[in-house]
């Protein structure tokens, strides 16, 4: 057995493995995340277009307080739209851009004829990433700064 001052080789060679292991950068989480930052149960939906095109997903139900990751991995868009409706007390998050959704999970293609397809429609707002990898959403009570950010 080969031998470095009384260690045997194959045990250094481990040692030495395992600080790189440890050491090596770690790739940072890149995903489309939304935060609930309410007192409030909050369910959200997402819209974007990806490369076959259109599409709405929903829904994620967050706790008060709590986030969570819509997208995993690289953003594949720049523009991101969300609806969200607050359970406890009422209200919602929308905007001006129309999209299709439905009142249990579902993911559906395309953004035109909504209704004579089934589902219902509503605005969604808009997030513009610019060009980051990974994005969060802070939704807020009426008054407080978020809905927005990196």
């Amino acid at each position: 057995m080969v031998r470095v001052r009384g260690i045997p080789l194959l045990a250094l060679f481990a040692f030495a493995l395992a600080i790189l292991v440890i050491a090596a950068p770690r790739q940072a989480s890149a995903d489309f995340k939304t935060c609930n930052k309410t007192g409030s149960h909050v369910g959200i939906v997402i819209g974007y277009k990806d490369r076959s095109g259109w599409k709405t997903e929903g829904w994620w139900n967050l706790p008060p307080n709590s986030c969570d990751s819509l997208l995993t991995g690289n953003l594949v868009s720049r523009y991101y739209y969300i609806y969200a409706v607050d359970y406890d007390l009422g209200g919602e998050w929308g905007g001006q851009t129309f999209m299709c959704y439905e009142d249990k999970e579902f993911t559906i293609r395309g953004t035109g004829d909504c209704n004579e397809r089934g589902y219902e429609m509503t605005g969604f707002f808009e997030i513009d990433t610019g060009d980051a990898r990974s994005w969060t959403v802070r939704l807020t009570e009426p008054g407080q700064q978020g809905t927005g950010g990196k």
